[in-house]
């Protein structure tokens, strides 16, 4: 690799001047935690999803954690999800003991549909199941509306793992729906991760509609403490919580940040744009992930689907090609079956197999070139021609 060429990562954040002198403004208060912007910020978000309740805390990990302890769970409930997603998920659900089944995804997209999951409860013998966990993987919010429909028969939770998704909308008759409204689910969950669609440095959001719900959420992100109103040195321990508290200097650069995800979105739509137009029809070995219309998406990333097999390469091979000209695409992700710590009963999962084997997300943020999206595209190409 080349020293002195200037990396091109899959992400990155855009940190502005504004973003600077709120924070800066934050640290002047009198509480830097638990404070004014902490309430500020969450005011601004349940306005901007049109949830009832929204609650931030330290990371989207901690976000899924205080999920799915907000639904009283208990050992052995069942709870399904993606074959293919971020590993958080898995961990906190075999960390709270419950029973776990992976659902297959789409070979292009990397996404669970409504047939994989109606497939995974007739292979599984499986009569109820408690929580369903859908991913939105890159942002693209596939199916909403149907997983919706499937809950109603089958009386489940619904726990949108939205990582990638801030900002993202469905159509539902006929009517636009931000993720995170909650109106076809019981929890949203967000990650503002330096490379999600706003971040706040690390930082985690939960939102609801239902207010046992919120309730629990708000106890257990601060140890389960409820204070005396009136004698504020008194409180108790209602429930078993952690300290997943996110701080006033997370939530000034987190407020900063949401004040400019309109532009974010539409910076990221065009870079999509202009990779869709160029690689589309480019080779007939080079496949595009094919969504929804009734979708808007948050291009948090840009899939690639490549047939290796059929030029007799594989992924690494693209990787290590990428890395010598200084483009650092990335694996979204390993699929969960794959890892050490996954000690049940292996199944096959086609789906997962071939999203695995064939696709990478090539880099996509706010502040990419058109002069390295063009390095990046000719690179691509040239890997066909070679």
């Amino acid at each position: 690799m080349k020293k002195n060429k200037k990396i091109i990562p899959y992400g990155r954040q855009l940190i502005d001047k504004k973003d600077k002198k709120t924070v800066l403004s934050s640290l002047s208060k009198d509480l830097i935690t638990t404070g004014p912007f902490v309430k500020k910020f969450e005011k601004k978000l349940n306005k901007y999803f049109k949830s009832k309740y929204s609650y931030v805390c330290s990371s989207g990990t901690a976000a899924i954690h205080l999920a799915m302890m907000s639904l009283g769970l208990k050992k052995n409930d069942v709870v399904l999800m993606p074959a293919v997603n971020f590993i958080a998920s898995y961990n906190i659900a075999k960390t709270m003991q419950l029973k776990v089944h992976l659902v297959d995804v789409d070979k292009y997209t990397g996404q669970i549909t409504p047939d994989k999951v109606l497939e995974c409860i007739k292979k599984n013998k499986i009569k109820k199941f408690d929580v369903l966990i859908v991913m939105y993987h890159g942002g693209y919010p596939e199916y909403s509306k149907e997983f919706y429909e499937i809950k109603k028969k089958y009386k489940f939770f619904i726990v949108e793992d939205s990582c990638h998704a801030l900002g993202s909308e469905y159509k539902y008759q006929n009517k636009l729906y931000k993720i995170g409204s909650c109106k076809h689910s019981d929890i949203s969950t967000f990650s503002m991760h330096p490379l999600k669609s706003i971040t706040s440095g690390e930082g985690g959001i939960v939102t609801t509609n239902d207010i046992k719900i919120a309730e629990n959420i708000n106890l257990l992100r601060n140890h389960g403490i409820s204070k005396n109103k009136k004698e504020y040195w008194k409180y108790d321990i209602l429930k078993n919580g952690f300290n997943y508290r996110l701080s006033d200097i997370n939530c000034a650069l987190g407020i900063s940040q949401l004040e400019k995800i309109n532009f974010f979105l539409k910076k990221r739509k065009k870079i999509y744009k202009k990779y869709f137009n160029e690689l589309k029809n480019f080779n007939h070995n080079l496949n595009l992930p094919n969504y929804s219309k009734n979708i808007k998406s948050s291009f948090h990333l840009f899939l690639i689907n490549i047939a290796f097999k059929k030029l007799k390469k594989n992924k690494d091979h693209f990787m290590r090609y990428l890395n010598k000209h200084n483009i650092f695409a990335q694996y979204h992700y390993i699929p969960i079956y794959k890892f050490k710590i996954f000690d049940e009963k292996k199944r096959y999962f086609p789906g997962a197999e071939n999203y695995f084997n064939n696709s990478v997300s090539i880099p996509i943020f706010v502040n990419l070139t058109n002069k390295e999206q063009n390095k990046i595209i000719k690179v691509i190409k040239n890997y066909f021609l070679r």
